[in-house]
């Protein structure tokens, strides 16, 4: 099995077999490289922002470029928020360049925007590569995302209040932005730490763009990294979070199961009119089965990239069981109506 390791390194230039040869990133490449094999991960691209954690990511995959013979594409994403984002993007382009990795800048039109801005630039910064990689005919976006995120993130949806699914997902090494998007992202070191990312950007490229949104308070996921740093001195390990984690999966696939079997035994799909007719026991399982049930059926019929907002999905079945006060009414580009004991799920526009 050594033999077979080592023999890799023959097939990559000096630069990079030299810094191979560091056990600790050796240790994280394999387990890197296993990843993409074990998940089958094979017609890709990389998001770069220039940070510590994506400038590790790129030498790790460019590693296994090598060692496979493969080219990758390489995407750095211009956001136009940040006043010197442009001359960001364009040295971590030459950076990267001169150490034989060739990327491409992709921008984002400049628009004012007040509020929200950490997620309009993520949500931006996805559509111009998952385009970009529809055009190349890719199937996945390697993203640099770690153990120190994962953490962030359940932290971050369980203060804006997501349910059991919401918590988990993020802990998913491959999954979906947009329901029908076939661009899928995969996140290869969920199961790395930031110290070890930050270890091998700074014995390979020694280079990062440091972004001072990150040290800013006024954003929710600054304030939560500073109160998992607290609760670190509580005793909050990674292993004892990712445990909890796993049980919530486990949990959360087992609701899963019957949400399934609800929309299996109690829906019938009519590929004509493209109506779903729901019978009166889709309604009577626990109200999260129902509810999740509820957003598939509506999802396929009123064919749109995102989930229903979980409020209107709430206020919609509540509507539903009042047989009294229920009339027609749409969400999400279908028609609820119900008539009788039966719910009529039917598109808005053919």
């Amino acid at each position: 099995m050594k033999k077979k390791n080592l023999s890799a390194k023959k097939k990559i230039p000096k630069f990079y077999s030299d810094k191979l040869n560091d056990p600790r990133i050796k240790k994280i490449y394999l387990e890197f490289k296993n990843k993409l094999c074990t998940y089958k991960i094979n017609n890709f691209s990389v998001a770069v922002s220039g940070g510590v954690d994506s400038m590790a990511l790129s030498f790790l995959t460019k590693c296994y470029s090598l060692e496979k013979n493969k080219k990758i594409p390489f995407f750095i994403v211009d956001h136009n928020i940040r006043k010197n984002s442009t001359s960001e993007a364009n040295s971590v382009k030459k950076k990267l360049h001169s150490l034989k990795i060739k990327s491409e800048i992709l921008t984002i039109q400049k628009i004012k925007k007040k509020s929200n801005i950490q997620s309009f630039a993520r949500e931006n910064r996805y559509d111009l590569i998952f385009k970009k990689c529809l055009n190349k005919k890719l199937d996945a976006v390697l993203t640099a995302h770690h153990k120190d995120d994962l953490i962030e993130n359940f932290f971050i949806r369980l203060l804006r209040g997501s349910g059991l699914k919401g918590l988990s997902s993020f802990g998913n090494i491959k999954s979906q932005i947009k329901i029908n998007n076939k661009i899928f992202i995969f996140r290869p070191l969920l199961n790395t730490s930031k110290k070890d990312l930050t270890y091998i950007s700074k014995k390979t490229f020694n280079f990062k763009v440091d972004d001072p949104s990150n040290l800013n308070d006024k954003y929710l996921r600054v304030r939560v990294r500073k109160l998992i740093s607290k609760l670190k001195t509580f005793g909050l390990t990674f292993n004892k979070f990712k445990n909890s984690l796993d049980n919530l999966n486990k949990s959360n696939s087992a609701i899963e199961h019957y949400v399934i079997k609800n929309i299996k035994d109690n829906s019938n799909y009519l590929p004509i009119s493209k109506t779903i007719i729901l019978n009166q026991n889709f309604m009577n399982n626990p109200d999260d089965i129902v509810f999740r049930s509820f957003i598939i059926v509506l999802q396929k019929v009123g064919r749109k990239d995102l989930y229903t907002r979980g409020m209107k999905v709430e206020n919609l079945l509540r509507d539903l069981k009042d047989v009294k006060k229920f009339g027609k009414k749409t969400l999400s580009g279908c028609i609820i109506q119900k008539i009788e004991k039966s719910v009529i799920i039917s598109p808005e526009k053919l």
